[in-house]
């Protein structure tokens, strides 16, 4: 019998420690989280949950509340990462994170935009070393996007012999009548809106700017009108450049494309400066434009009642899209694999789970991962990100995804890189 600490009772927290409840071989769920109150109202929905108030500025008191467990999840803030996966390599025990680090201390003399990039290749060559020599294993990036999109993009290479663009694309079109243009944290979506972003370019990895090299698609996920998306900050064009011979056959390009409600609302807000940290004075007045914006934006929902509530206000919309174009050859011929994947709604989300469409996805899509520890189907010693599993882990993962109600539809045609991802 096992016992894991999930540090972050918010959004996804909250889903993964509900699912872990079901485990079989899960004695106790550590539910941790500053707001001691957030942490008791997951463990009332739960058999074998503890809620722990857990600081997690302090690595201590990380490290005294995961005493014991076997496995520790960290699903907060960026800015928590470095503490999180310090207290695993001192305790010991396995890792898992929705993301990854930043401000990883090794890296914080190098030019901010960049340490993003020089962190993701610290942490694979100097802490999995560690992770080794414990016997241990931690995976980053296990949430939605990135996440259950890396388990999808590399489903993606058993159709090709050699790949040479992958355009990884989410198009969230859930909106509520209430004003609430963020499904997960908002504190994260609003940081990761005014971010230079990364795409991985002629075999290089490259910066670009929110909001820009915007693309146009026709979906029947939207009765074929053109939708639109763009660049954003995300991790998975990243990863492929770093594991693109091994894991993506080759690939010279990848790309991740972000549109939606989200999108539409953060736009013109980056553009008029509202989304920067930088602190001005206005009227004798020192505010941080970012930090203004933020105190104005709702929560994104999590408890049952209020989700309920939304959904009987009535929707606007409750669609959405999440595709991946992988170019390459097969056969000596140019094709494209077209990966369609098909999750539950908000109104089937709460049906099924008393959940958002959100949580359900990015919460269940990270459980997988934590599913593959627990069951003793993690083999690989280090740290690892996402897209790093092997054939049997992503076949595992993807079957269990089925069971869930998260399927979906691949086709494989003619086809070349289109001009739109040459920009």
């Amino acid at each position: 019998m096992k016992k894991v600490m999930v540090c972050g009772c918010g959004v996804q927290g909250s889903t993964i420690c509900r699912k872990l409840d079901e485990e079989p071989n899960i004695e106790e769920i550590v539910c941790a989280d500053y707001d001691l109150d957030a942490a008791k109202a997951v463990c009332r929905m739960m058999k074998k949950g503890t809620p722990k108030k857990v600081n997690a500025q302090n690595l201590e008191e990380i490290k005294e509340a995961a005493r014991g467990c076997e496995l520790l999840i960290n699903v907060m803030p960026l800015q928590f990462g470095a503490n999180m996966l310090k207290a695993a390599m001192d305790l010991g025990c396995c890792y898992q994170d929705l993301a990854a680090a930043e401000s990883i201390p090794e890296v914080m003399n190098i030019d901010r935009y960049d340490r993003w990039v020089a962190g993701i290749r610290y942490m694979y060559e100097n802490y999995g070393k560690v992770f080794a020599k414990n016997k241990t294993t931690a995976i980053i990036g296990t949430g939605s996007a990135p996440g259950v999109m890396c388990v999808m993009a590399r489903r993606c290479m058993k159709e090709l012999d050699e790949c040479d663009t992958i355009n990884m694309m989410v198009y969230e079109g859930v909106e509520a009548k209430r004003f609430l243009p963020f499904w997960w944290s908002t504190d994260v979506a609003l940081a990761d809106m005014q971010e230079d972003a990364f795409a991985y370019k002629d075999g290089k990895i490259v910066r670009t700017r929110p909001f820009s090299h915007k693309i146009y698609r026709k979906w029947p996920e939207y009765d074929m009108h053109p939708v639109m998306m763009c660049e954003h900050a995300h991790d998975e064009p990243v990863y492929v450049a770093f594991n693109a011979e091994k894991y993506f056959k080759g690939c010279r390009n990848a790309y991740f494309k972000y549109g939606g409600v989200g999108i539409e609302f953060s736009e013109p807000l980056y553009r008029a400066g509202l989304l920067s940290y930088k602190e001005e004075e206005i009227n004798g007045q020192k505010i941080v434009p970012h930090e203004l914006v933020l105190r104005h934006v709702p929560l994104a929902p999590k408890d049952p009642e209020e989700i309920k509530a939304i959904i009987d206000e009535g929707l606007i919309a409750d669609g959405g899209a999440f595709v991946i174009e992988a170019y390459g050859k097969k056969d000596g011929k140019d094709v494209v694999v077209e990966l369609h994947l098909n999750a539950p709604g908000l109104v089937e989300s709460y049906e099924k789970a008393k959940m958002t469409g959100e949580m359900y996805l990015t919460g269940q899509g990270a459980f997988l991962y934590t599913r593959l520890f627990v069951n003793d189907m993690i083999d690989q010693k280090g740290l690892i990100s996402s897209d790093m599993l092997n054939d049997k882990q992503v076949k595992q993962y993807i079957q269990w995804a089925e069971e869930l109600g998260i399927t979906y539809t691949i086709e494989v045609k003619e086809g070349t890189v289109p001009e739109d991802l040459r920009q």
